[in-house]
């Protein structure tokens, strides 16, 4: 059995309580979220606001048995009425789960008034939001995380620190991908919610497969080399007829340090399911990861036998402490989706405890998407859909 890393609760004697925006009755990722932050068994949902129905609102926290006076109509009542709670009753934290259009907003209220965010992705509407998010967590200094959960996965972590310790040599080539198959129809046009506003540049934004899936190919690139892209050609597409936003998209890629590659996202590529994946190859060595194999790491030598590192084993905690940390049960026993956004939650919390307690949080902690790659998230978006085909520098 895998050394597991010790997680530091020891800053509080209780469990944060947390807040949640979002997430109404049949919402796929809100649920997602409320099982990730019991994981650990250090964080406590004790209110909500659900849905901007306030009906459903109401029928969503009779649903998690919560106190129908911590259950509210909007999030601007729930920002003011748990801020005028006491001390040792109020939310330390909030968790939003709205779409994108009202990231913004709601991010901005509760930061206002002094309680910490955790934020699904993307991180706004646009960078000119994205900037205003990122001035406001400053001056606030509120812990601020974004759940660009892949980054969550132990052997996402491992690969990291592999291509930054230099196991790869010097980096020459990136790919990542992420094809799924699910908007080949106009699915939108059917009444299916999570069609609807990811096809609808109003509740989207400028960019619809590349805003949803294309930015976590991005941030997945970016987090595990440690190189920001510095300018891209893109050819974006749309295939359903009526749609509004692209459906699949293809990149041509310039990291730093002389870099290339490309970056693929589709959503109607037919029987892909959510094959996220990277591929980094060095001068000494190459390494390969996929999200619906998240339990192993490729890694690849000149003339050499294919190594394949698998999640849970002692040697992964012995070469990246922060694949330790993220790993929970030994080898053997598959751990996926759920658990990787628990890691964020758990890294998260963390910190916010910290920050309660008024000490330095440790690094392993502090191991989370931010504001800061909130911020590129849009600025990717927005170079993609500039491009056109041609190549468009990234702001630096």
């Amino acid at each position: 059995m895998a050394k597991m890393v010790k997680k530091n609760h020891e800053v509080m004697t209780r469990k944060l309580r947390m807040g949640m925006v979002g997430g109404g009755p049949g919402a796929f990722i809100g649920e997602v979220h409320r099982k990730a932050c019991r994981l650990d068994g250090q964080i406590e949902l004790v209110s909500g606001c659900f849905s901007s129905n306030p009906r459903k609102s109401r029928q969503q926290g009779r649903e998690l048995y919560l106190d129908s006076r911590r259950v509210y109509k909007s999030y601007q009542e729930m920002a003011e009425k748990e801020s005028a709670l006491p001390a040792d009753q109020r939310i330390d934290f909030v968790s939003i789960v709205t779409p994108n259009h009202s990231h913004f907003p709601i991010a901005k209220t509760f930061l206002e008034a002094g309680f910490h965010v955790i934020l699904d992705k993307p991180m706004t509407l646009n960078v000119t939001q994205a900037k205003a998010i990122q001035k406001i967590v400053r001056q606030s200094r509120k812990v601020f995380a974004l759940t660009h959960n892949y980054t969550g996965y132990p052997m996402v972590k491992l690969a990291r620190d592999m291509a930054r310790q230099g196991d790869l040599g010097n980096i020459r080539k990136i790919k990542v991908q992420y094809p799924q198959g699910w908007l080949s129809t106009a699915l939108e046009k059917t009444g299916s919610r999570q069609a609807l506003w990811r096809t609808d540049p109003k509740l989207s934004g400028a960019a619809g497969c590349m805003g949803d899936i294309g930015t976590h190919a991005e941030n997945l690139a970016e987090y595990v080399t440690g190189l920001k892209i510095v300018e891209l050609c893109a050819d974006l597409n749309t295939f359903v007829k009526g749609r509004r936003l692209d459906d699949d998209g293809n990149v041509l890629v310039h990291w730093q340090r002389g870099v290339k590659g490309l970056l693929f996202a589709s959503q109607i590529s037919i029987g892909e399911e959510n094959d996220l994946a990277i591929w980094v190859y060095g001068d000494k060595a190459g390494l390969e990861w996929h999200q619906e194999y998240p339990n192993d790491l490729k890694v690849k030598g000149l003339n050499t036998p294919v190594q394949i590192w698998r999640r849970g084993n002692e040697y992964v905690g012995e070469k990246s402490p922060a694949a330790g940390r993220a790993t929970r049960l030994p080898s053997g026993h598959p751990e996926a989706f759920i658990e990787a956004f628990a890691n964020i939650y758990m890294n998260a919390a963390e910190t916010i405890r910290s920050r309660i307690a008024g000490v330095k949080p440790s690094p392993l902690a502090l191991d989370f998407p931010n504001v800061n790659d909130g911020l590129r998230g849009m600025q990717f978006i927005e170079t993609v859909v500039k491009s056109k085909g041609r190549w468009v520098k990234m702001p630096k």
